[in-house]
C-alpha cells in the first residue's frame, strides 16, 4: 500500500516561512484522518513575531490608502479562490460545503469593509475655545494606531472570524500576531498567502500555533502587545483579561442564545428559521438557536412545525452538498453533548426529536420540559440542541430569557409593534433581532454582548474604533511667539 503523504505547513514571521522541531496534526473531523501537520510555535517563536510587528510598525508605516489597497487586493484574490478555501473550511473544521461558501463569501466582505474604513478613520475638532483661559487655541482629535494586536481565533469560522480580527486591525495601522485554533489552523495559513501576494509586507501579519498553556500563555506575557482580541469560552476571557492587566482587550465570549415566539407571530416562518439557526453546522456557534419561549396559546402549533423542520435538517458527510449537520469539532465534544442531553432527559425533560449519537455526529434534537438550571438550557450546550418552553405572557418569555449570566443576541418573533419594542427595551443583550433569530449576523453590523458574553465590539468600523487611540491635538498660536 502507497504511503500517503501529507502537506507540512511551516508558521509565517518577519514575512517567512518558519519550521519547528515539533509539528500539529489537522484531522478531516469527519474522517478523522490526517490532512496537513502545522509546525508547533515555543516561546522563543512567540518572541519573534511579537518584536517582527514591532519592526513593521516603526520601520514600515503604511498609509491609509496602502492599507485599503492591501485589504482590496486581498478580498479579490479571495474571491478568486473561494472553493479551494470552502473544501478546506469544510476538511478542518467540519463545516458543511453549503455553509463553508457563505463563510467564503463573508470573509469577502469583511475584507472589502476592512479595506473601506481604512479610508475613514478620522477625528473631530473640539471646541477647546469654549472654555475660560483657552480663548484662540484650536484642537481636534485623530485616530493613531494601537500598535501590535494579539489576535485569537477560534475553530468554528476559521476564515471569517480570523478575518474579523485581522482586517480592522490592519485597517487601524496595527501590525498582527494571530494564534489560530490548533483545530483549524490550515486556512489561516491560507488566508497569510493571499495577503502577502496582495502586498501585505513582512512583519504586519505574523501567525503562531500551538496549545493554549505554551503559545498563548506566551503571548499573554509578551510586554510588546497592546491589545488582545479573542473568541471563545468565558473562561479562557477571563484568563485573558486578568493576565492582560491594563492592556486593551475585545472579548467575544459565550452565549446560550433565547428567542422568543409570540402567539401573534408567523409560526411557519419561525418554526422554519428559528431550526436552520439551531442544527446548522451542529450548533456550534455562539449565537446558534438554544432556548425558544413560546407564548402558550400556539406552543403546541409551533413545536409541531419546529420538529418537522428539524427532521428536515440533514446529518451526514460535510463534503455532501446537501449535508447541513456535520460532526461535531471532537468526539469528546459530542460525548459532552450527549451527556448534557441524558442528563436533562433523566431530570424530568422530554426528547421530542434526536437519535444516539454517531461518534463525532450527534443528530438534530429538540427537548421540552426543561428546568431553568439544566446545563441544556443555562449553559452553553454548543452542539444541535435546542429547548423550547411554553410561557404563559410575554413577559414571562422576557424574563425568562433574561434569566442567564449571558447577554449576547436575541431573537424574537412578533408582528405587534407594542411587543417588538418591549423586547428591545428588556432583553439585556448585544442584539435584539426581530422577526430573525439570534443567529442573524451581517458582518458591517456592531457584533458584541455584554455580563459574560464579553467586552467590546466586532465589525470592520467598530473594531477599527477599538483597535485606535484617541489622540486629541491642540494649537496654541500664542505659543509661537
Amino acid at each position: 500500500m502507497a504511503t500517503v503523504t501529507v502537506p507540512r505547513w511551516g508558521l509565517y514571521v518577519d514575512g517567512k516561512w518558519r519550521k519547528t522541531s515539533r509539528f500539529v496534526p489537522v484531522l478531516h473531523k469527519y474522517r478523522q484522518e490526517v490532512v496537513g501537520e502545522v509546525a508547533e510555535a515555543d516561546e522563543g517563536l512567540v518572541d519573534e513575531a511579537v518584536r517582527a510587528a514591532q519592526r513593521a510598525l516603526e520601520e514600515r508605516p503604511l498609509s491609509p490608502y496602502q492599507r485599503f489597497e492591501i485589504l482590496r487586493r486581498a478580498s479579490d484574490l479571495l474571491s478568486q479562490r473561494k472553493e479551494e478555501f470552502a473544501l478546506t473550511i469544510t476538511r478542518e473544521a467540519g463545516k458543511p460545503l453549503k455553509y463553508a461558501r457563505v463563510e467564503v463569501d463573508r470573509a469577502i466582505q469583511t475584507l472589502s469593509l476592512s479595506g473601506e474604513e481604512a479610508k475613514r478613520i478620522h477625528g473631530e475638532q473640539v471646541p477647546v475655545d469654549a472654555a475660560p483661559g483657552a480663548e484662540g487655541r484650536m484642537a481636534f482629535t485623530i485616530r493613531v494606531p494601537v500598535g501590535v494586536v494579539c489576535a485569537i481565533a477560534p475553530f468554528n469560522f476559521p476564515l471569517n472570524l480570523v478575518a474579523h480580527k485581522v482586517a480592522p486591525a490592519l485597517a487601524a495601522g496595527n501590525a498582527v500576531v494571530l494564534k489560530p485554533a490548533t483545530y483549524t489552523p490550515l486556512t489561516s495559513l491560507m488566508l497569510c498567502q493571499l495577503l502577502e501576494e496582495a502586498g501585505l509586507p513582512p512583519g504586519y501579519l505574523n501567525v503562531v500555533v500551538g496549545g493554549g498553556r505554551t503559545v498563548g500563555e506566551a503571548l499573554l506575557r509578551h510586554p510588546g502587545i497592546a491589545l488582545y482580541t479573542f473568541t471563545g469560552s468565558p473562561e479562557v476571557g477571563e484568563r485573558i483579561k486578568a493576565a492582560t492587566g491594563l492592556r486593551r482587550v475585545i472579548l467575544e465570549l459565550g452565549n446560550n442564545s433565547p428567542n422568543i415566539v409570540a402567539e401573534d407571530a408567523d409560526l411557519d416562518h419561525a418554526a422554519e428559521v428559528l431550526a436552520r439557526f439551531a442544527y446548522l453546522y451542529a450548533g456550534q456557534f455562539c449565537i446558534s438557536v438554544q432556548r425558544i419561549y413560546v407564548e402558550r396559546p400556539v406552543f403546541e402549533p409551533f413545536l409541531e412545525k419546529f420538529v418537522e423542520a428539524a427532521r428536515g435538517m440533514k446529518l451526514g458527510d460535510p463534503e455532501d452538498p446537501d449535508t447541513d449537520i456535520g460532526p461535531l469539532i471532537s468526539e469528546e465534544d459530542a460525548r459532552r453533548v450527549e451527556a448534557w442531553v441524558e442528563e436533562a432527559v433523566q431530570g424530568g425533560a422530554q426528547r421530542v426529536l434526536g437519535g444516539p449519537r454517531q461518534g463525532v455526529l450527534y443528530p438534530a434534537t429538540v427537548l421540552v420540559g426543561v428546568r431553568p438550571e439544566m446545563k441544556v438550557v443555562c449553559q452553553e450546550v454548543f452542539g444541535p440542541v435546542a429547548s423550547v418552553v411554553a410561557c404563559d405572557s410575554f413577559e414571562e418569555a422576557l424574563a425568562r430569557a433574561n434569566d442567564t449570566e449571558y447577554g449576547l443576541q436575541a431573537g424574537v418573533f412578533t408582528n405587534d409593534l407594542r411587543k417588538a419594542m418591549l423586547a428591545a427595551r428588556t432583553l439585556r443583550m448585544g442584539g435584539v433581532i426581530i422577526n430573525d433569530t439570534s443567529g442573524f449576523r451581517v458582518d458591517l453590523m456592531p457584533y458584541g454582548g455584554v455580563r459574560r458574553s464579553g467586552i467590546g465590539r466586532e465589525g470592520p468600523r467598530y473594531a477599527v474604533e477599538e483597535m485606535t487611540d484617541l489622540r486629541i491635538v491642540v494649537l496654541n498660536p500664542a505659543g509661537g511667539r
